[in-house]
């Protein structure tokens, strides 16, 4: 079992929404600021999390294609 999915295990929604947030202002909640490393493997949390909890057309990053139902 790799770090990512040792991680996953521990990662609830709320944390989930946490680390979206952190992502995207580039702070943690205490206002700290994320490494470039911090920021890497957040969104490594953050897409394996989204794999397996969230559906496909609504994860980070998705681009619906043209002639696409979803």
């Amino acid at each position: 079992m790799n770090e990512i999915d040792q991680a996953l295990k521990t990662v609830t929604p709320e944390i989930y929404q946490n680390l979206k947030h952190s992502i995207a202002t580039g702070r943690w909640p205490n206002g700290q600021l994320l490494s470039e490393t911090q920021k890497e493997q957040s969104m490594q949390l953050v897409i394996a999390y989204e794999s397996k909890h969230v559906p496909e057309s609504q994860r980070v990053g998705f681009i619906k294609q043209a002639g696409c139902k979803a």
